[in-house]
């Protein structure tokens, strides 16, 4: 199966993400020969690669829609409104 993988760029981080995914269980199976191990694993490293380059395209919109700074979920969450002895 290994020869047969495209070696363009995947449409999508879906696409290549679920195509790195069937790379690892096959190569987690044992069962590819070492030509094959060896062309998937380059495979592998090219889709991981624009997995990581999409994300990280992903994270710098995030950072112009937050204003310039990477803001923590928990502290978009509304404060609750403490009780106090007064």
């Amino acid at each position: 199966m290994a020869k047969s993988r495209a070696t363009s760029p995947p449409k999508d981080y879906e696409s290549a993400l679920a195509e790195l995914e069937a790379i690892v269980g096959e190569m987690e199976s044992g069962q590819m020969p070492l030509e094959a191990s060896l062309t998937s694993y380059k495979r592998g490293a090219e889709l991981l690669q624009y997995c990581r380059q999409q994300l990280a395209g992903a994270e710098q919109q995030v950072k112009i829609l937050e204003n310039g700074a990477l803001v923590d979920y928990k502290a978009r969450q509304p404060i609750k409104a403490e009780e106090t002895d007064d």
